[in-house]
């Protein structure tokens, strides 16, 4: 396996704006994906996202390249942290395939205190025609989701959390504590009504997967941003 060390510049004709390369090689990017950009979209949406500014990058201006940067995950628009992208649709394929050995956490600021420091969220969750993800009994309708969450810190106003997937769910973890009573702080669509907190208070912190070229352990850690932290306090 070759590791790449190219790298964006800030006078790059293909600026990656919202976008930092983590790690580079043959077969996939890892990035950390600010708040804002979408990871991808379908094909007639035309805005800006991760996806389409990878394969930018990827192509180095030519409007003939084949080259182009493959979704693997999804984080949500306002969720920023870690991403992987791959640069085939076998590399892609082969990530999908082996998803349950890769290991994700999550930091999070919540409105209120948990009574339970550390637990499992679990449930089926359905999708509504308005894209609105919520939280049924009915098996027929949803799909099973766990979330484990442990408590770091609490305020009078808001808990920070460790929160690990064990389930890949659409908006999982914002409905979960929405659910619980407890939403994520800036949480437009399943948080408080009249939260003027300036961002979603939730971040893609580590990740770690065997490489699918070799199977090496791949592991790595993005910083939580300070505007997250700066509700606690920190």
């Amino acid at each position: 396996m070759t590791a790449l060390n190219r790298r964006p510049t800030g006078s790059s004709r293909h600026p990656l704006r919202g976008l930092r390369i983590l790690h580079e090689d043959q077969d996939l990017l890892v990035v950390c994906k600010e708040p804002g950009l979408l990871t991808s979209s379908y094909d007639g949406d035309r805005n800006a996202t991760a996806e389409r500014l990878l394969t930018g990058y990827l192509r180095k201006g030519s409007s003939r390249s084949w080259i182009r940067a493959y979704t693997v995950h999804r984080l949500d628009r306002e969720t920023s942290g870690l991403l992987i992208f791959a640069k085939s649709a076998a590399i892609q394929q082969q990530l999908k395939d082996n998803w349950k050995a890769v290991e994700k956490h999550y930091t999070a600021v919540v409105h209120g205190c948990l009574a339970e420091k550390s637990g499992t969220f679990a449930g089926y969750l359905a999708e509504n025609a308005d894209q609105f993800v919520y939280a049924t009994p009915d098996a027929d309708k949803g799909k099973w989701s766990e979330t484990l969450y442990r408590v770091v810190k609490e305020t009078p106003r808001f808990s920070l959390l460790d929160l690990t997937l064990l389930t890949g769910r659409k908006n999982q973890i914002r409905v979960h504590l929405a659910d619980a009573g407890h939403p994520v702080a800036g949480d437009t669509k399943y948080g408080k009504k009249g939260d003027r907190i300036p961002r979603m208070a939730l971040h893609a912190r580590t990740l770690s997967f065997p490489h699918p070229h070799d199977g090496r352990l791949m592991a790595f850690e993005a910083e939580v941003p300070a505007a997250i932290l700066g509700l606690m306090g920190f």
